[in-house]
């Protein structure tokens, strides 16, 4: 957890950036990203350095013969003489002759370093260097600077989407938190996000692990009314941690800047080889097939994409993106492998051909285990429409359906989206899901209920929940007539001697 302290630091980096004349949020986070850059690999670099020593093994400094590109000397110069110097020095050797042949190092070779005043430079060097600062006096009092680290750069974006600024791009914390309880992606499992925006699944699947991970005095209930655990500390072969870091998440997006902030912000969580590529996983140029255990997206819910562009794979008929995409998962889960994805409500019941088709590809070339249907405030303010929660696996039968009507998600439902109750519908969600085979009782009238496959296929391959669910109607009592008349003429008598008074007045 950040403290006030950081938390106000944030606040400050942002507001620099802004006075200093990049509002542009994508820009302002990408140059923060390349500052940060620039620290992280000062910091990782004397930290191999020093484990070298004790080690005795033998390391070759990423500077080497080049420490005055170091941030910890760069720093410390005069603001003018600083920028000409990472302006012509720093942002080259890291675009083209970084030796941590990282993901982001790849895509920085088409980054521009457009920070021109001096004075924002310094102003930024130094918040940064204060940010990192204090994280290191919370790892001596307990809290894991891997943590604070990733937290610092989590809470930047979420500012950042709280100022109306980036919210378009991000997917509520929360919600990718219940996906990864119902999807639940295991240690070994190979993970992506074919449209990561800032890698926000991705890095909610590596916390779920984590937590999984975690023994379970070490565990605890966040504010949304779910388990979380931070220490991993159950997984103790360093293989697997490994593997966990280098050869698990995968994500595709097709902005270059969203790749180098989803890059940077699982980099920052400790994942330290995220693979995550600048690509259009609906085209021609992807072809990941039957690759994933699991899959986890907040798909673009408009758009269309050329028809002539399309992959040949897909099978649907549209140029519409939120029904190719499904398509697409589907085509690159692994037989048995899981997803969880975001639609909006129209894919449950639109009338198109195209629309039945995803549906019945649906039931018929998958188990659809589940469907969450989310009330429309959820994604507010950048967006009103209604959606729902998918859960299925790749082959295997449909025999029935869980719904559960989210009627809350532990915030308002308005534009403020004001932190309301300890997670709303989630925690249950939660619990019935994990409990769902053993509800014997099925009542349509309920929050939660299943539908069977020979219900869904009469009605036309409907998934929508308002098509199954049974309101109950409560008839309102009113008063007779003659009470009702005798309350009219007993207001008509006050009014009138209402009138009365004002006249003698």
């Amino acid at each position: 957890m950040l403290n006030t302290k950081l938390k106000s630091s944030i606040v400050r980096l942002w507001d620099k950036f802004w006075s200093g004349g990049i509002s542009n949020p994508l820009t302002a986070i990408e140059q923060i990203s390349y500052l940060l850059f620039m620290k992280r690999m000062d910091e990782l670099d004397i930290k191999k350095k020093r484990d070298s020593d004790f080690t005795g093994e033998d390391y070759k400094s990423y500077f080497h013969n080049k420490e005055n590109l170091r941030w910890s000397y760069f720093k410390q110069m005069e603001g003018g003489e600083m920028l000409i110097h990472i302006q012509t020095k720093v942002f080259p050797f890291i675009k083209t002759n970084c030796k941590e042949k990282s993901s982001f190092a790849k895509y920085m070779e088409n980054a521009v370093f457009i920070i021109s005043k001096p004075s924002l430079l310094v102003e930024a060097v130094n918040i940064i260097d204060e940010i990192f600062e204090e994280i290191s006096k919370q790892e001596i009092d307990g809290q894991g600077f891997q943590d604070t680290q990733g937290d610092f750069y989590e809470y930047l974006l979420s500012e950042i989407t709280n100022a109306g600024k980036l919210g378009q791009f991000r997917t509520p914390r929360h919600i990718i938190q219940l996906i990864c309880e119902l999807v639940d992606p295991k240690l070994g499992d190979t993970i992506c996000d074919p449209a990561c925006g800032t890698g926000g699944f991705l890095l909610g699947a590596y916390q779920h692990i984590i937590t999984t991970q975690t023994s379970k005095e070490n565990l605890k209930t966040d504010e949304n009314g779910l388990t979380r655990g931070f220490l991993g500390n159950k997984l103790t072969n360093e293989r697997q941690w490994k593997n966990l870091k280098e050869k698990t998440f995968y994500g595709y997006d097709m902005d270059e800047s969203m790749v180098r902030i989803g890059l940077m912000n699982l980099m920052m969580h400790g994942i330290s080889s995220p693979n995550i590529e600048q690509k259009d996983t609906l085209s021609k140029k992807y072809n990941e097939d039957n690759f994933y255990n699991c899959i986890m997206a907040n798909p673009p819910f408009k758009g269309s994409i050329d028809k002539g562009d399309i992959n040949e794979s897909l099978s649907i008929d549209t140029t519409k993106t939120e029904l190719l995409f499904i398509n697409r998962i589907i085509k690159s889960l692994k037989l048995g492998g899981q997803a969880g994805v975001i639609v909006p409500d129209g894919v449950l019941f639109s009338s198109s051909n195209a629309h039945k088709q995803i549906r019945k590809m649906l039931i018929s070339d998958c188990e659809l285990q589940g469907i969450i249907s989310m009330p429309s405030g959820v994604f507010r303010p950048y967006a009103g429409v209604s959606t729902a929660i998918l859960i299925f696996v790749k082959g295997g039968e449909t025999e029935n359906v869980w719904f559960y009507d989210m009627q809350s998600d532990g915030y308002t439902l308005d534009d403020k989206r004001i932190k309301i109750n300890n997670g709303g519908d989630l925690p249950d969600i939660v619990k019935k899901w994990k409990t769902r085979k053993n509800q014997i009782k099925n009542k349509l009238n309920s929050k939660f209920f299943y539908v069977s496959r020979n219900d869904i296929e009469k009605a036309d391959f409907n998934l929508s929940i308002d098509h199954y669910q049974i309101k109950d109607y409560k008839e309102k009592l009113y008063d007779s007539p003659e009470i009702i008349l005798e309350k009219i003429k007993k207001m008509e008598r006050e009014i009138v001697t209402n009138l009365n008074d004002l006249k003698n007045v």
